[in-house]
């Protein structure tokens, strides 16, 4: 039986996009060249109301049930709400928030209630970001981006292909590439998801002695749910990690399948498995 499916990694619920289109991957990582047409297919854009003022948000805009509304007020948030945003004293319900000086390259993108987009950061086309995420200051959505609800994408952290389910966070300066990260995924920061092999050969995956090839040439991690890295940890091109595993601060880990729970060391440690 082979350890490479979708539910391998991922616990999907009824509300997950993806989950209406994992039937088209036989093994994870054929979600990845996917992402793209699945975004696509899954996009409700509401962004042009902020458009049709520019690019470059000038003003807080919220947007509610898709229109766009300019002049509001918003503050802390309670209860788990990144913020509440007002209109003429009026609590706006539901509405997604963009602050001056963030960045909207274009129509193709949707921000669902409760995300904040804070300033400095971009946005670039197809991406969905799911309800309550957050795309801090100086983040780098570059396209094919699909989150899910509580997402971060933190201070410095680019993003590009990739797939967040619920909860998956990459805080602070991060890189995604060509990479899906299961539910509740917490980058440390400096996490970088390297996504092209420095020599030209596929990534390899080794189960039961025996050897699975891709020739992707772009192929980042595969996080499963509840996987957690630690500051300054790098996955070489080719990673698939399984569910609640670990990798801890300034390791590396090498192109490869490693199975649920598996704890990645530092070279050298002498506890390393």
């Amino acid at each position: 039986m082979t350890p490479y499916g979708v539910d391998k990694f991922f616990e999907l619920k009824d509300g997950d996009i993806i989950r209406r289109h994992s039937r088209r991957a036989e093994f994870v990582w054929e979600l990845i060249p996917l992402l793209k047409e699945i975004i696509r297919e899954e996009l409700r854009p509401n962004v042009s109301g902020i458009l049709a003022r520019g690019r470059l948000v000038a003003e807080p805009a919220a947007l509610v049930r898709g229109e766009a509304v300019f002049g509001v007020d918003y503050g802390p948030g309670a209860g788990g709400a990144n913020f509440v945003c007002r209109k003429d004293g009026l609590v706006l319900e539901d509405a997604a928030l963009v602050l001056p000086g963030a960045y909207i390259e274009d129509e193709a993108v949707e921000l669902a209630p409760g995300v904040l987009v804070e300033p400095g950061a971009m946005i670039k086309g197809p991406s969905i970001i799911g309800r309550g995420s957050e795309v801090r200051q100086g983040a780098y959505v570059r396209g094919s981006v699909l989150t899910g609800a509580r997402c971060v994408v933190g201070h410095a952290t680019e993003a590009k292909n990739t797939l967040m389910l619920d909860g998956a966070k990459a805080g602070h300066f991060a890189y995604l590439g060509d990479s899906l990260l299961g539910a509740g995924v917490n980058l440390g920061a400096g996490t970088k998801l390297a996504n092209l092999k420095m020599v030209d050969a596929p990534c390899r995956f080794v189960f039961n002695g025996e050897t699975t090839q891709v020739g992707y040439k772009k192929f980042g991690a595969v996080l499963g749910d509840g996987v957690e890295t630690g500051c300054n940890s790098v996955t070489s091109p080719g990673v698939l990690m399984g569910p609640r595993s670990v990798l801890l601060p300034n390791a590396t880990a090498r192109g490869g399948y490693y199975p649920n729970r598996s704890i990645l060391r530092p070279a050298g440690d002498p506890k390393k498995r």
